[in-house]
């Protein structure tokens, strides 16, 4: 699969073609930044049992060695990121970089070390308070709290009405966050709960910088990854070429309607890791 170049799925903007022209062009002054959920990994009921694509992690280390480098953004625990996607010890991918908690916390392959600071006090009066905030306003039933060791996060998807359920906590949770110094974060049917400072756009700004890269990809499926978006629509404007990819979600069109290629979810962007590996391999 992905053998040659005309496997590649095209882009349907101009700065869209433009940015995967400049990866095959220089691939070693490229950076491949993914999302986990939902465009790694399928999304499921319980995050917990949430796993990378069969073919995803073969993929990526077919496609790791052609290009500067690859990078998992996620909102999860680096670690928890690490461990459910099977990247560890993984060769081809002995230089992947794992940003968790929207780059607050960092895996390196090479050295297998999460690197994280410590941890926000609001985060654990939150924790704290949760349980019993959710049972006062009447939204515990159909609800249930996920614990990512630095932030907290609700999901309604549960619920007899997900959306209802999502709408109704949105601004209660909103105000509890703002009491403790955090803010919300809202996804598919899911309010996280996080410290402010970090987003998925900061994370790809900052590693961009630090790699020097010269083009960027980045594929995502949630609002989380709208930061991240903007990050390399930011480069595009200051001429620096890049590539938006949609992990297709009907449930998110202001992702979908930014991007330059929109892709029918995880096995879909697994196959269009595998066509990028093939085709720089190929050239």
């Amino acid at each position: 699969m992905g053998s040659h170049p005309h496997d590649l799925p095209m882009p349907v903007t101009a700065a869209g073609r433009e940015g995967l022209a400049a990866l095959l062009r220089a691939p070693r002054r490229s950076v491949v930044a993914l999302d986990f959920d939902g465009t790694l990994a399928e999304i499921v009921p319980d995050p917990d049992q949430a796993r990378a694509h069969p073919a995803a992690v073969p993929a990526l280390a077919a496609l790791a060695p052609e290009v500067a480098s690859v990078a998992v953004i996620t909102g999860r625990p680096a670690g928890v990121a690490v461990r459910l996607g099977g990247f560890a010890g993984v060769p081809g991918l002995e230089h992947l970089v794992v940003l968790g908690h929207y780059g607050a916390e960092r895996w390196d392959a090479v050295t297998g070390i999460v690197h994280a600071p410590a941890e926000h006090p609001g985060v654990a009066a939150v924790r704290a308070e949760l349980p019993g905030f959710l049972d006062s306003i009447g939204a515990w039933q159909g609800t249930w709290i996920e614990e990512k060791g630095r932030a907290l996060a609700v999901h309604t998807r549960r619920a007899d009405d997900p959306a209802a359920a999502f709408a109704a906590l949105r601004e209660p949770l909103a105000e509890l966050a703002a009491r403790h110094g955090l803010i919300v974060e809202p996804g598919r049917a899911v309010l996280e709960l996080r410290p402010p400072g970090m987003d998925k756009g900061v994370a790809l700004t900052e590693y961009l910088a630090e790699t020097d890269a010269e083009a960027a990809v980045y594929a995502g499926d949630d609002l989380g990854d709208l930061a991240a978006y903007a990050a390399v629509e930011k480069r595009r404007a200051e001429g620096l070429p890049g590539l938006l990819v949609c992990s297709g979600s009907e449930e998110v069109p202001e992702l979908a309607s930014r991007a330059d290629l929109v892709l029918p979810g995880p096995a879909a962007i697994t196959s269009f890791l595998w066509a990028l590996a093939g085709s720089l391999r190929g050239r």
